[in-house]
């Protein structure tokens, strides 16, 4: 049974693509989209950047047309900053120009920071100065700053450093090719995006160490160089031994480092563990580690000393049937040392709950069946905390604030969309950027959760254009009860009573949303190109995709490629119920798990899908990572009929009609094994398929290539669907 949506679901189109009506068109002839014009910039809403309020105040600053404005709530900007006030300072010392005004922060009313290339820079406004308080050399990757004292900690190869007064330190290094230090572990799982961490007085550092002698080297392979040369990449696949991961912590003032006794034994499994979410406590004495087991069925909250490595307590513990996923770090209480936020979808959502030091549970802050996404901070007097989350619809992203004392939840952003929110000191006033159907961009300055204030808003970039319409609306999944959102493409000046083929635009996987109240409603302009050649493109969030809650993503827990098969297959029927839909002419499109998910569709369904086009795939989930593949498939050893099942090998005898594989050569996600298996197991079973590489693309063509991509996908429909 299919349930639309409100009125604004019948789509942002109507009020925003839709601009010029029929005699407007007579008087201008309105553009169409092409390959070239899908990658050009100013096809883009122009946004602003840097917004941030100044420290202590209510002025509030962001960055426009390469100028840097400051303003309050009651004033239009009052002043600005302009790019050539930035380069005289850099010409006085020498230093390059700049060609756009850079990303800043502000640490005082006076003065803010920003990087010129690899040297860390101060400009005080007031005093006209600029102050380069660190230069490294090109070799140094892998940034954590500590703003106010302008401390840099970086990378360098496997090795750890910090620059301080102008002085390089090493901080740890060693003649191990495969222990690394300082940079981000576990595959970026787990919500980890960095290895180093400054403690909040800045007079220490926490940082991973890992282990990766253990872990085969998989041989990429450059083939730019005329002899063709190896990139070996460390990559754990699933059933396969794991890297091992410390945490070090540096003391600056004494340069002595310790490292957290996170091993109860020395046994492999301990070793395995998976160290995340490290947390600084706010004295500076204790450091906090979600660890996860490899299993991701149990998870320990631990509290370790910063001076002395040693455990300290464990604080909590979280086990489940499926998996347990730790993605946020604590929240530590202001004025409250003793107090911080954790995050839990113990209930069947990720929702906040407030604890002390000692791990006594003070109260659940949010519940109900929606997720917080993120929290963002606390105003000064710590009474109030800010997060993300989808409360008020799963397609949107809203900003609230909960009173800790109360638990009374109040929403910041008055529009509907999807919204990013910085606020000042007090928590009283809020800049909203958001985007939704109708808005490309537009940005406001919130009090009392009213539109005070209107800061910038962008014009539509394609109202010269005659672009598709879009529609979402809700099918019931394959279990009958389950809602799932879908998006229709139609092409600009569609007729209910011709006939149209279909292309099906499918990702299906953890962690992704297709389908959201952003401009383009979550789509890309390629898939309103493919509409503007004729094609009605279809899109359905089925059970195992994102923000859905857990139930609902871990549907597909060691059975991966059946129940979200199965929802697709409902958007199917949906399709061919429509009359307008040529049900003869379905193609079905992909990359990553999208991949997987379109050669699993052609390959089970060969009557339903004439064409498929499938980028970047997973094709057997043995050579996919340890931590993702493990999470939800388990191990090839205990779940070996869940892996044979998935395998796309073992179905490559099912192929039939016109099927293109793309893969980058150079992929370390899902790396190229994956494909070249699959054509062989394809040239085995006698079948016909055809086959692209980028020989210098990773998981993601991009750049110019972008381009030749979107028409070789395109090109492949036109001439065979």
């Amino acid at each position: 049974m299919r349930k639309s949506l409100s009125f604004a679901l019948l789509l942002f189109v109507l009020c925003s693509f839709s601009v010029v009506n029929v005699s407007a068109q007579n008087e201008k002839q309105l553009k169409s989209l092409n390959v070239d014009s899908l990658m050009n910039p100013s096809h883009y809403p122009k946004r602003v950047h840097s917004l941030q309020f100044l420290p202590q105040t209510d002025i509030y600053v962001f960055v426009k047309s390469d100028t840097l404005w400051f303003a309050d709530s009651k004033k239009d900007a009052k002043k600005s900053y302009l790019l050539s006030d930035l380069n005289a300072l850099l010409k006085a010392q020498n230093e390059k120009e700049m060609s756009r005004f850079p990303a800043v922060q502000f640490i005082s009313a006076d003065e803010f920071t920003f990087y010129l290339g690899y040297k860390f820079c101060v400009v005080n406004t007031k005093n006209k100065t600029l102050t380069r308080k660190a230069t490294m050399d090109s070799k140094a990757a892998n940034f954590s700053t500590d703003h106010k004292t302008a401390q840099v900690a970086y990378t360098k190869e496997n090795s750890l450093y910090l620059m301080k007064d102008g002085k390089e330190i090493e901080i740890a290094s060693t003649t191990e090719k495969d222990v690394v230090f300082g940079q981000a572990v576990h595959q970026r799982e787990f919500g980890i995006d960095k290895g180093i961490f400054f403690s909040p007085d800045a007079g220490q550092i926490a940082f991973y160490r890992m282990d990766e002698s253990m872990v085969t080297d998989y041989p990429l392979v450059n083939t730019a160089t005329r002899i063709a040369t190896e990139t070996p990449l460390k990559y754990p696949m699933a059933g396969m031994k794991s890297h091992h991961v410390t945490i070090g912590v540096y003391n600056i003032q004494t340069t002595k480092t310790v490292y957290l006794k996170t091993l109860q034994d020395t046994t492999t499994a301990e070793k395995e563990n998976y160290l995340t979410n490290v947390t600084w406590s706010p004295d500076n004495k204790n450091i906090y580690i979600q660890k996860l087991n490899r299993k991701q069925n149990h998870l320990k909250l631990e509290c370790y000393d910063a001076a002395t490595g040693d455990l300290v307590k464990v604080l909590l513990e979280e086990k489940s049937d499926k998996y347990v996923e730790p993605q946020h770090e604590l929240y530590f209480v202001p004025t409250k040392n003793n107090e911080f936020i954790y995050f839990s979808q113990r209930d069947g959502f990720f929702h906040l709950y407030l604890y002390n030091t000692d791990g006594k549970l003070i109260k659940q802050l949010t519940k109900g069946d929606w997720l917080v996404k993120n929290i963002t901070g606390f105003n000064d007097k710590g009474t109030h905390c800010f997060f993300y989350a989808t409360k008020d619809s799963p397609l949107e992203t809203n900003f609230y604030s909960v009173d800790l004392k109360s638990g009374k939840i109040e929403r910041i952003t008055p529009e509907k969309g999807t919204h990013t929110v910085v606020f000042n000191t007090e928590g009283n006033l809020f800049i909203d950027a958001y985007s939704n159907y109708e808005t490309p961009y537009k940005v406001c300055l919130i009090k009392n959760g009213k539109n005070v204030k209107d800061i910038y808003e962008a014009e539509n970039p394609l109202k010269d254009y005659l672009l598709p319409q879009a529609e979402i609306s809700t099918i019931k999944a394959a279990d009958g009860k389950t809602d799932l959102y879908c998006r229709l493409i139609k092409p600009a000046n569609f007729d209910p009573n011709k006939k149209y083929p279909v292309i099906v635009y499918v990702y299906g996987g953890p962690h992704a949303q297709m389908i959201t109240n952003t401009w383009f409603a979550g789509a890309t302009t390629f898939q309103y190109y493919l509409a503007q050649l004729g094609y009605l493109v279809w899109t359905v969030d089925s059970r195992g995709s994102g923000n859905r809650g857990f139930e609902f993503e871990s549907a597909i827990h060691r059975h991966l490629g059946t129940v979200e098969i199965a929802d697709q297959m409902e958007g199917v029927k949906y399709l061919k119920s429509l009359p307008y839909v040529d049900s003869t002419r379905m193609g079905v499109d992909g990359w990553s798990y999208g991949g997987f998910m379109t050669i699993s569709l052609k390959l089970q369904y060969p009557e339903t899908f004439k064409v498929a086009t499938a980028g970047g795939p997973v094709v057997d989930w043995k050579w996919y990572e340890i931590m993702y593949g493990e999470r939800y498939a388990g191990t090839p050893q205990d779940n070996a009929e869940g892996y044979a099942k998935a395998s796309l090998i073992n179905q490559a005898k099912n192929l039939q009609g016109k099927l293109l594989v793309i893969h980058g050569a150079q992929d370390p996600v899902v790396v190229w094994q994956h494909s070249l298996q699959f054509i062989d197991e394809c040239i085995k079973q006698n079948k016909q398929v055809d086959y692209f590489v980028y020989p210098f693309q990773k998981h993601n063509v991009t750049g110019i290539q972008r381009c030749h991509l979107i028409k070789k996908i395109a090109d492949y429909y036109q001439q065979n669907l």
